[in-house]
C-alpha cells in the first residue's frame, strides 16, 4: 500500500488529502500538523474550515484510509509521497520584506524530512513558494539525507475556496514539475499514476521545475488583474454614467476574454492574490525587471483604491462623518461559501470606517466573532503566523460588534455595507430593515446583489459600485 503524508492541515492539505483518500481506497493518508486543536477538529464532527460537500468526503474517509495525527515525525518516516503544504507568508523583516515569501516553515519542514526519513521519499510542494524554491529545498534535503535519495515535485493547488471540492473532483487540469532525469520523471509518474484515479490522463500536465512553480503564480497574477481591471473600470463607469454589469456583460461575450472574473467589487482578498503578485514583483525585481515588476504592482496598488474609494464614498455619502454612527457589516470573509477571512476587504472597509470612529455591527454566516476581533485588532505579520504562536486572544475593539443576524446587525443604523457576496443578502426583507434604520437610511452595495432599483422604491440611498448614481450620491464629493 502506498502512503501519503501530507504536513500542513489547512485549506489546501485537509481537502486535497480528503479527496485523493476517496479516489484512492488503496492509499493510505495522513495529514499531520503540530497544532493539536486543528487535529482534534478534523477529528471532529465539527471541522476547523468550510467547504461545501468536504464534511461528506472526510466522514466517508476517515479512519479507514485517511487519518488526522500530530505525531508529525513518525507517519512523515513511514512515508512513500511527502505532501508540504505550510504557510508561505509575505515576509515582515529583513531582505525583501513586504514583497518575498517567507520560506521559515517550508526549510524547517524540509529539514525535518531529511533528519527522519529512513527510506527513499518523493517530496512534494503543494503550498505556493516562488521560482527556485524546490532547488533550495533539494539542496537542504541532500545535504542532510545521510545517503537517502529524495525527488522534489512541484504540485501546485488551483483550488478555488467555496468550490475547492468540486474544483478536486473535476480539476481544469493538474500540473506536476519534476526535474528532466531519470528519476526525477520516474517520480512524476509516481503521483500521476495518484492522480490518474480519477483524473482524464490529458488534464494531467507534466513540465520542469520551474514551469510549474511559476505557473502557479502567474495565473493567479491573471485572475487579479481582472478583477483589477474590471474595478478600475468601474471608477469610470460611475464618473461617466456607464454600468459596468453592462460593460463586463459585453466584453464578457468576447471569446478572447470570456466572462469570468469580471465582477466589479470592493476588492478581491483571500490567501493567495495579493502575497502571489507580491512574490511575483520580487522576483522580477531581482531578475533586472523593474518594468514587470512596476506592472504587477499596479494590480495590487487598484485594489488598495477600491477600498478606500468605498470607504470615501460612504464618509462624503452620509455628511461628511460616521463618528458615533452604527454601521452595519454584512458579511466579513472574503467571499461567500467559505469562512475565511484571509486579506478580505472587509479588513481594509472596516479599519477605515473605524478610523472615522464608526460604530460597527457584523454579521457573517460562517466567521466567528473571536475571528473578527482577531482580524480587525491584529496586525497581518501577527495573523500570518501559525496558530499556536498567535496571542491566546484578541484585544476586543469596542466599536465593534459581533452579532448571528442580519436584521440584527441593521438595527437601528445609518448605513449598511454589504462586504461578502452571501446569497442570503439578496433575499432579505430590507422593507422590515428600512424600518428599523435611523434616516436616511444608507445602503452601500460592495459586491452588486441587492436589487437597487427596489430598495429605492422603499426609501433607501443606494450606491452600488460601477453603476450610475443615486441623485443624493452625485451631489457628494467622491473623495472624503
Amino acid at each position: 500500500m502506498v502512503k501519503i503524508c501530507c504536513i500542513g492541515a489547512g485549506y489546501v492539505g485537509g481537502p486535497t488529502m480528503a479527496v485523493i483518500a476517496l479516489k484512492c481506497p488503496d492509499i493510505e493518508v495522513v495529514v499531520v500538523d503540530i497544532f493539536e486543536p486543528r487535529i482534534i477538529a478534523w477529528n471532529s464532527d465539527h471541522l476547523p474550515i468550510y467547504e461545501p460537500g468536504l464534511d461528506d468526503v472526510v466522514k466517508q474517509c476517515r479512519g479507514k484510509n485517511l487519518f488526522f495525527s500530530k505525531d508529525v515525525e513518525k507517519h512523515v518516516a513511514e512515508a512513500d509521497i511527502v505532501f508540504v503544504s505550510v504557510n508561505t507568508p509575505t515576509k515582515t523583516q529583513g531582505l525583501g520584506a513586504g514583497k518575498a515569501a517567507d520560506l521559515t516553515y517550508w526549510e524547517s519542514a524540509a529539514r525535518m524530512i531529511a533528519d527522519v526519513s529512513k527510506t527513499d521519499k518523493i517530496v512534494v510542494e503543494k503550498s505556493t513558494v516562488p521560482v527556485k524554491t524546490a532547488e533550495a529545498i533539494e539542496k537542504i534535503l541532500t545535504h542532510n539525507s545521510k545517503g537517502i535519495n529524495f525527488q522534489i515535485l512541484s504540485n501546485p493547488e488551483f483550488l478555488a475556496e467555496g468550490t475547492a471540492i468540486k474544483d478536486l473532483f473535476n480539476p481544469d487540469r493538474v500540473l506536476i514539475g519534476g526535474r528532466e532525469t531519470p528519476e526525477g520523471q520516474k517520480a512524476i509518474h509516481a503521483l500521476k499514476d495518484v492522480y490518474a484515479h480519477w483524473v482524464p490522463v490529458e488534464r494531467i500536465i507534466c513540465t520542469n521545475l520551474w514551469s510549474a512553480e511559476l505557473s502557479k503564480l502567474a495565473a493567479n497574477a491573471f485572475l487579479a488583474q481582472r478583477i483589477s481591471s474590471v474595478n478600475a473600470m468601474s471608477a469610470l463607469c460611475e464618473a461617466t454614467g456607464a454600468d459596468v454589469s453592462q460593460v463586463s456583460h459585453a466584453i464578457g461575450k468576447d471569446t478572447r476574454i470570456g466572462s469570468k472574473f469580471l465582477n466589479a467589487s470592493v476588492g478581491f482578498g483571500g490567501s493567495c492574490f495579493q502575497k502571489d503578485i507580491l512574490n511575483l514583483v520580487y522576483i522580477c525585481e531581482c531578475n533586472g525587471l523593474p518594468e514587470v515588476a512596476s506592472y504587477w504592482k499596479q494590480v495590487i496598488q487598484v485594489n488598495e483604491y477600491q477600498k478606500t474609494r468605498f470607504v470615501n464614498r460612504v464618509v462624503s455619502s452620509m455628511f461628511n462623518t460616521i463618528s458615533g454612527k452604527k454601521i452595519a457589516i454584512l458579511g466579513f470573509a472574503f467571499k461567500k461559501d467559505t469562512g475565511d477571512t484571509r486579506e478580505t476587504p472587509a479588513i481594509g472597509v472596516c479599519r477605515g470606517l473605524l478610523g472615522d470612529k464608526a460604530m460597527l455591527s457584523i454579521y457573517d454566516p460562517q466567521v466567528s466573532q473571536e475571528q473578527i476581533q482577531r482580524d480587525l485588532s491584529m496586525q497581518k505579520s501577527e495573523l500570518d503566523r501559525p496558530p499556536h504562536l498567535q496571542p491566546a486572544s484578541p484585544t476586543a475593539i469596542k466599536q465593534v460588534r459581533c452579532v448571528w443576524d442580519a436584521y440584527e446587525a441593521a438595527k437601528g443604523a445609518h448605513g449598511i455595507c454589504i462586504l461578502t457576496e452571501w446569497d442570503e443578502f439578496k433575499t432579505l426583507d430590507y422593507q422590515k430593515i428600512y424600518d428599523d434604520m435611523q434616516k436616511p437610511a444608507f445602503v452601500f452595495d460592495g459586491r452588486n446583489v441587492v436589487d437597487a432599483d427596489k430598495l429605492r422604491q422603499i426609501g433607501f440611498i443606494v450606491y452600488t459600485i460601477g453603476k450610475p448614481l443615486d441623485s443624493w450620491l452625485k451631489d457628494m464629493p467622491a473623495v472624503a
